[in-house]
């Protein structure tokens, strides 16, 4: 269990905030497949206190995907506290800080990871935030710019101080991208250092690797990424392995239906065409690692609605063995 503010999480497992994959379609799969909660993309805060349809239509939401938590990013203090009072407004459940994001169009604004330079400014953002709303408040950082910049302690210390919840710490540095492994030791490090709940992210990507986590660090949550794009299964294997059970994995028909379903839910905010071209990228991850994948792969392209998805689906899973049920 993690408790954030007043939020409780039952099993600690968090789908973490990705730009392109965590809409509505995905985090209600996700739900159903045992996440504890789910997080939207990243949300402009100057978007959302515009009123600009496009930023707003991030927040859409329904019953059936709660707990939501809303990430916001920005660089003005009083625009982000605005952005975080319009995600309470249109439901959030919980209202996460980006401080992680080392994306160059992100950062050259003075938002995301770069604000793990700028120390005063970031307690000010979540001061702000903190003020503006009584929702549960979470910040997600890394361990700092560069290595010559380690501050995941520092900056966990100020956010604490200015009345966050809980920090979720990616340990990589912003300069790194995704380059080298996850340094998990610093999770440990941070975990010492404050006495709010840290949520651990990076590099699960199955099961095992979350357990490992929780007891390499004593983190308190496990926050998983690109793990959960690969294997959407992978929130219910680690309840299932926490239990002492086998991990069952999905059937090859099981697989399918996922996709299928993934489709439905896509068409149903974005019509059939605009849902063919989102599937794109989820068909390459759900697909990694699987027989013959990189062919299926050069087919995805050609993919431009729901009878070519469903051609091109049907021909692929109908090629491939059986997978096994459960492995211990």
């Amino acid at each position: 269990m993690l408790q954030l503010g007043s939020l409780r999480i039952e099993n600690g497992l968090i789908m973490a905030p990705m730009a392109g994959f965590t809409n509505l379609a995905f985090r209600l799969l996700i739900r159903r497949l045992g996440a504890g909660l789910v997080m939207t993309e990243m949300v402009s805060s100057m978007g959302l206190s515009m009123g600009q349809k496009k930023t707003l239509e991030y927040l859409r939401s329904c019953k059936d995907e709660k707990p939501l938590g809303v990430q916001i990013f920005g660089a003005d203090p009083q625009v982000m506290a605005r952005a975080g009072m319009i995600a309470a407004e249109t439901g959030a459940d919980l209202i996460d800080i980006n401080m992680g994001c080392p994306v160059k169009k992100v950062v050259k604004t003075g938002a995301g990871a770069a604000l793990l330079t700028n120390p005063k400014r970031a307690a000010e953002i979540v001061s702000a935030v903190r003020r503006a709303s009584s929702l549960p408040l979470t910040v997600k950082i890394r361990t700092g710019w560069s290595p010559r910049e380690p501050r995941a302690c520092e900056i966990a210390k100020i956010v604490e101080d200015c009345g966050a919840d809980a920090l979720t710490l990616h340990p990589r540095f912003a300069s790194e991208g995704f380059s080298v492994p996850a340094r998990w030791d610093w999770i440990n490090k941070v975990k010492q250092k404050v006495k709010i709940p840290v949520i651990g992210n990076g590099d699960v990507f199955d099961a095992s690797h979350a357990l490992e986590l929780k007891q390499r660090t004593g983190c308190n949550g496990v926050m998983i990424g690109r793990g959960a794009l690969r294997n959407p299964w992978i929130f219910s294997q680690i309840m299932s392995l926490e239990q002492g059970q086998a991990i069952r994995q999905p059937a090859i028909e099981e697989r399918k239906t996922l996709i299928m379903e993934h489709f439905r839910l896509l068409s149903q905010t974005l019509g059939d065409k605009k849902a063919a071209f989102a599937m794109r990228g989820a068909l390459i991850f759900y697909t990694k690692g699987l027989p013959h994948s990189g062919r299926f792969r050069e087919q995805v392209t050609y993919i431009k609605d729901s009878r070519t998805l469903a051609g091109a689906v049907d021909l692929y899973f109908s090629g491939l063995p059986e997978a096994p049920a459960s492995e211990s």
